[in-house]
């Protein structure tokens, strides 16, 4: 596993914390859809203002927002990797072999927002963007209400699965 981190934000202590929190948070994620392959994911913490352009720019939406995922792949049934076996060689990294699952963008002055909103550390809200999207990176949505109460327990587990509750500092 390869997760590759592009800091854009300027609290050096805060993007320490947050690298570890998002390895662990990826490696967990791969491990509860059981991927069978190892992959790489780049992520860039950033501010409200970049997030805001690339909202803009690649969802036609005029507002920041917490997180934005990039998936690499078109998933016919989410977290089913088997498709990749027949059509999915472009799909990986040719010199690491690895798959190319994708981009996660977290805006760190959202999070510091909503870690203070929802009364838990910013720590635990990174958790939570991570899992969030590394779900969408599989091929997971939120657009129906089963689609949306489904992804939130699977979220939940993950971070449960690493202890990243509510209670975490």
């Amino acid at each position: 596993m390869s997760v590759y981190m592009n800091d854009e934000y300027q609290d050096s202590s805060l993007l320490e914390k947050c690298h570890s929190i998002v390895s662990d948070v990826v490696s967990e994620a791969l491990d509860y859809v059981e991927c069978p392959y190892e992959c790489t994911v780049e992520v860039t913490f950033t501010d409200d203002t970049e997030i805001h352009r690339l909202n803009l720019e690649h969802r036609n939406i005029d507002a920041a927002t917490d997180v934005l995922s990039f998936p690499m792949l078109e998933y016919e049934t989410p977290g089913d990797f088997s498709f990749l076996e027949e059509e999915g060689v472009d799909a990986f990294d040719p010199e690491t072999g690895e798959l190319l699952l994708g981009d996660i963008v977290i805006s760190l002055d959202h999070a510091k927002e909503q870690a203070e909103e929802y009364g838990h550390s910013i720590g635990r809200e990174v958790a939570f963007l991570t899992a969030h999207s590394m779900l969408h990176l599989f091929g997971y949505d939120h657009m129906e209400e089963e689609e949306r109460i489904a992804m939130e327990k699977m979220q939940e587990e993950i971070l449960q699965r690493k202890g990243y509750t509510r209670d975490y500092e």
